[in-house]
């Protein structure tokens, strides 16, 4: 088996599509516009055939992630410590909110949560 792809609603979607481009060196597709649906998507596709959907619809707000039941994280794995620190480094010196880490988890992980535009978590790993 193997996932397809992720999707993932947002508010912004240029602005989220610009992150993970130029943060994670994603591939963007043309943007899908359905009018009749007030739909508009792209697909970012990542090293090793990683894909992620970017959603926007009009209507549909972000909600509170507070004792939400569902996705937790996307974790993208960087290769190395180095890079999660250098990552780390980048996002927070850009203004992106540092949740914690880079640090080795009780399971082992090297790993640093940081925050996407939208407040996403995202786990950057080895």
């Amino acid at each position: 088996m193997k996932i397809e792809h992720i999707a993932i609603w947002v508010k912004d979607l240029e602005k989220m599509k610009t992150f993970y481009v130029s943060y994670f060196n994603g591939t963007s597709s043309s943007k899908y516009h359905n009018k009749d649906k007030e739909f508009e998507s792209y697909f970012l596709t990542f090293d090793g055939g990683a894909r992620l959907e970017i959603m926007r619809k009009s209507g549909i707000d972000k909600p509170d992630m507070d004792d939400r039941i569902g996705w937790a994280h996307i974790a993208i794995s960087l290769g190395s410590r180095e890079s999660v620190n250098q990552m780390t480094a980048r996002l927070q010196n850009d203004g992106y909110k540092h949740v914690n880490g880079p640090r080795v988890t009780g399971d082992g992980y090297y790993e640093s949560v940081m925050e996407d535009p939208e407040g996403n978590l995202l786990e950057l790993t080895v």
